[in-house]
C-alpha cells in the first residue's frame, strides 16, 4: 500500500520503518530542541500531512524505547487520524516522569500504523444476547 504525504515544512522527515517487519512507521519531530516539563503535554509538530485511504485510519502509538526509557508517550495513548483529515500530523507527547525531558530536532517521537476499520451502524435494542460472561466487568474473568 502506498500512502501519499506532503511535507509542510522543508525540514520534515519522511516516515520510516525501523525494520522490514515493523508495523508502525516512525514519525519525527520537525521542531528545534524542545523541553517537556514533568507531567505536562506538548504538541510536537511533524511537518507532514498524510492522505489515508477510505476504509483505513492512522493510529499514532508510542515508541517503546521513548516511553519505557524516558517516559514520553502520546497523551491520548493512541491518536487517531481519520481518512478525511489533511492537516499536519502532530503528536501530543506527555512527560510521565518527574524530570524535564528534551526532544531533539528530527528525533523519532511516535509511530504511525495504517489500519483498516469497520464502520458500524449502531441500533438501539431493549435487550442484548446473553453470554457466559454477561455483565462481568473489570477483573471478572479471574485473570490478572
Amino acid at each position: 500500500m502506498k500512502i501519499r504525504f506532503k511535507k509542510l515544512n522543508e525540514n520534515a522527515t519522511t516516515p520510516t520503518y525501523g525494520t522490514e517487519f515493523s508495523a508502525g512507521a516512525d514519525l519525527y519531530s520537525v521542531e528545534g530542541e524542545i523541553a517537556i516539563a514533568p507531567h505536562t503535554t506538548r504538541l510536537v509538530h511533524t511537518g507532514i500531512a498524510v492522505e489515508i485511504p477510505e476504509g483505513y485510519c492512522g493510529l499514532i502509538f508510542a515508541r517503546s524505547g521513548l516511553a519505557s526509557k524516558r517516559s514520553l508517550a502520546p497523551a491520548n495513548k493512541v491518536g487517531v487520524i481519520d481518512a478525511d483529515y489533511r492537516g499536519e500530523v502532530m503528536v501530543a507527547l506527555h512527560n510521565h516522569s518527574d524530570l524535564e525531558q528534551t526532544v531533539a530536532p528530527s528525533e523519532r517521537i511516535a509511530q504511525l500504523a495504517i489500519v483498516p476499520f469497520l464502520k458500524a451502524e449502531y441500533t438501539e435494542a431493549d435487550e442484548l444476547s446473553d453470554t457466559v460472561r454477561g455483565v462481568g466487568g473489570f477483573g471478572s474473568t479471574g485473570r490478572n
